[in-house]
């Protein structure tokens, strides 16, 4: 996926086709790029399990040899100068959606036994157990929700078998219209990939969380404490599961990220003042605190103490 990311980074720049109001290289550059961050985190996680099995081995090889095949279709599709998602123009094209819609409901699959094999074992301390399970958790409801953009358009329906394409990426307008750059998510109207994005990159976002924590703990006595750090994952969690409601509620209106009306402002709002009240409760040092939970309180204890 790296090497493919490199290639569709030179085909950015040397064809200057645009398709629905894209260039054409744009969406493999970036399902590659989401693949190498994907099979990088899968890796590690599987890598934390203290026995390895054939489960989990055959899980992650199911992974990888779907995401080899759904990027062989959009990496074909944009040669051809075809779109890759959503088109049943021709019998070939039709072909393969099916098949693209096939092999991501066998990656999501493998990725749930892979979650199920890793909800079962301890993968360190309580707080990156907890964060390695409750991202994988959140990403397959991520993923789950890409499902949505399948539903047809009502201009799909009306138009009944002459339809060419069913499904898109945008709610109340057309796909291919204005677009935020870098993500390309429409400005003009509700876009399901916020969620799916949203979603699918927690499996990333708790675990550099959790890192971030670590980091801090240098300089802040009270991080040190393993029961502070699960329950500020167990926050951080909640506040992505929130986000990813609310920004799949605000698509399904058909409303564009950046131009939220007063209730999605207000649920956002209700969203923080919740997330910073449970950081304040779980940031309180824990009443039953041992020792072994503050590696710079073991220290100070006295060896005659340890002795006994």
């Amino acid at each position: 996926m790296t090497a493919l990311a490199v290639v569709a980074t030179v085909g950015l720049i040397v064809d200057d086709r645009v398709l629905v109001g894209a260039p054409i290289w744009f969406k493999p550059l970036k399902f590659a790029v989401s693949f190498v961050a994907y099979g990088l985190t899968l890796a590690w996680m599987l890598s934390r399990r203290p026995a390895r099995g054939r489960a989990g081995r055959w899980a992650a090889h199911t992974v990888v040899v779907a995401g080899t095949v759904e990027m062989a279709i959009i990496t074909g599709q944009a040669i051809r100068g075809r779109r890759s998602h959503f088109n049943i123009e021709t019998p070939l094209d039709r072909g393969l959606f099916v098949v693209m819609g096939l092999t991501i409901v066998v990656l999501w699959a493998a990725t749930l036994v892979i979650a199920l094999l890793l909800l079962r074992a301890r993968l360190g301390d309580r707080a990156t157990t907890w964060a390695i399970r409750l991202g994988l958790l959140i990403a397959l409801a991520g993923l789950l929700l890409g499902g949505l953009m399948l539903a047809p358009t009502p201009q799909q329906q009306a138009a009944g078998p002459l339809a060419t394409a069913i499904g898109a990426h945008s709610v109340g307008v057309p796909d291919g219209g204005p677009a935020m750059p870098l993500t390309g998510w429409n400005t003009t109207g509700g876009d399901l990939r916020i969620p799916h994005f949203v979603g699918m990159h927690a499996l990333q976002a708790l675990p550099l969380f959790l890192y971030g924590i670590e980091a801090l703990a240098g300089r802040f006595a009270r991080l040190r404490h393993e029961r502070v750090r699960l329950r500020l994952v167990v926050v951080a969690a909640g506040f992505l599961t929130a986000l990813l409601a609310l920004v799949t509620w605000q698509a399904l209106r058909g409303q564009a990220l950046i131009h939220p009306d007063g209730a999605t402002l207000g649920a956002l709002g209700a969203i923080g003042a919740a997330t910073a009240i449970g950081a304040y409760a779980a940031l309180r040092r824990p009443a039953d605190a041992r020792p072994q939970d503050d590696p710079a309180a073991e220290s100070a204890t006295p060896a005659t103490e340890l002795t006994a």
